[in-house]
């Protein structure tokens, strides 16, 4: 393990976060009486400075080897995350230490859980830094991963390998340099797209920036206390939903169906992973219209319809805006709303959870293993995106599922065992794992999670952490120290 390789990825971590909190600290300045402006000021100075004289200081590397660059990513996302609370230190209020690292994580990973009880009290620098921790993390998670863990001279590794899917390695493998640059124009295309949707719907500028930002991330940070419920615009809605399932699809996909060439053979509706998210989706929101009508949730259908489609797509993308309290619904919506939760979207995409494409590999190799009980003699195999999976691909997909799923028993254990009712002591567990923000009970939709003892608020920042990450990269990292 070389520490000065590692200062290193920190340092270009730093000034990654620095300019985006320059930026939030001009928007601050010509806000009047925005109070805001000196914390991001100071904080963004400081992390850049810093930031540059770690990159000059120490030399570039020609090879970075697969154990290291586990704790790359690790280091490097702890580093934004720490780096990030700083402005809600200084600024205070409602940031204790806590608070503010609790905050920042929640942006960074995309979940959009928060502790403010007042979100439209904040200043109009500290409501853009928000969001723009979260959109840094919403590419952070496919760049900083692919950048920091794999290179073409040291091999592919065993995590992009499991995390991205055929279309996206053959990307990689073939130019890592194009590969990146794919990912951030597809990824800051779908964001202009929106702000100017948004724009076109009627929302101000500064409305209509940060909710491009926060629903193309998957986050669901608003700059309203009711979040979109708000505006309360079918247009916005539609708008918003568009967003949200743009970056919840694989960003590969998206580009080789937008931008022609060789790989406009795999354009997105051959894609057997987007065809099983939609579906996944669009059966999740008929039994949620069905259920919300027939216990007389809504006064007409199209109401229903309309609060069933917009809620389930929030939940199913991991980015949780609300447009109502989902905590009034029937049982069996909220059934729904958390599988759909525990899924989420695409590999390749920012969404958490499980993913789609997990699933899908999951359910063959199961019945791969059916058929090879029936008829033993016969050579079978199991094909996902056009490509040949070898039972270690299903075994690795069962093992992460595995950890994902005990990862959330330990913290819902937890957060049981500290006064935690179980809906809400659940539901937390399962929304700060998947990186989806709300849950339910005391942590729904209207809620947020500012009641919790600190210990809890810590351990939910860890499971932010793990779903974002992927729990490989901190499991590796934790053990190539040890």
């Amino acid at each position: 393990m070389r520490p000065n390789v590692i200062l290193r990825y920190c340092g270009l971590s730093l000034v990654v976060v620095s300019t985006l909190m320059l930026v939030s600290a001009i928007i601050a300045f010509f806000n009047e009486s925005d109070c805001s402006f000196i914390p991001l000021l100071v904080s963004g100075l400081f992390f850049m400075a810093g930031g540059v004289l770690l990159v000059f200081l120490i030399a570039p590397v020609r090879e970075i080897y697969t154990g290291e660059g586990y704790t790359i990513v690790f280091t490097t996302w702890m580093t934004a995350c720490i780096a990030g609370a700083i402005p809600f230190v200084i600024y205070g209020g409602e940031f204790t230490v806590v608070n503010a690292l609790f905050e920042s994580v929640s942006g960074f990973t995309t979940t959009g859980a928060s502790i403010l009880n007042n979100i439209e009290a904040l200043p109009m620098g500290l409501l853009f830094w928000r969001v723009a921790e979260a959109w840094i993390g919403g590419i952070g998670v496919v760049i900083l991963i692919t950048l920091a863990i794999s290179d073409n001279r040291s091999g592919q590794s065993v995590l992009v390998s499991s995390e991205t899917s055929n279309l996206s390695r053959e990307y990689f493998t073939g130019n890592k340099r194009r590969f990146v640059k794919m990912m951030i124009l597809t990824y800051s295309s779908i964001t202009l797209l929106s702000f100017i949707l948004l724009m076109i719907t009627g929302m101000g500028w500064f409305d209509a920036l940060t909710h491009a930002m926060s629903a193309c991330s998957t986050c669901g940070f608003s700059t309203k206390n009711s979040s979109i419920a708000y505006f309360d615009s079918p247009l916005i809605e539609a708008v918003l939903i568009f967003s949200m399932l743009s970056g919840a699809v694989n960003f590969t996909l998206l580009y080789s169906t937008i931008v022609p060439g060789r790989h406009k053979r795999s354009y997105i509706l051959k894609s057997e992973i987007f065809r099983a998210f939609l579906i996944l989706i669009a059966v999740a929101v008929v039994m949620n219209t069905i259920s919300l009508r027939i216990n007389n949730e809504y006064s007409s259908l199209s109401e229903t319809f309309r609060q069933a489609v917009f809620q389930t797509v929030s939940l199913a993308t991991t980015t949780g805006f609300a447009t109502t309290d989902t905590n009034v619904w029937p049982g069996f919506c909220i059934g729904v709303l958390i599988f759909s939760s525990l899924i989420c979207g695409c590999a390749g995409s920012t969404s958490g959870g499980i993913k789609v494409d997990r699933l899908v590999l999951v359910a063959k190799g199961t019945h791969y293993q059916i058929q090879r009980l029936k008829k033993p003699s016969q050579v079978i195999h199991s094909r996902l995106e056009g490509k040949f999976r070898k039972p270690d691909e299903i075994v690795q997909a069962e093992i992460f599922i595995l950890l994902y799923l005990g990862l959330i028993f330990i913290g819902a254990t937890l957060n049981l065992a500290l006064g935690m009712d179980p809906r809400s002591g659940i539901s937390a567990a399962i929304a700060c794992m998947g990186n989806v923000g709300p849950g339910f009970g005391e942590v729904g939709s209207i809620g947020n999670y500012s009641d919790l003892p600190d210990t809890l608020k810590i351990s939910n920042t860890i499971l932010m952490l793990a779903g974002r990450l992927e729990i490989y990269p901190i499991v590796l990292a934790f053990r190539n120290r040890i």
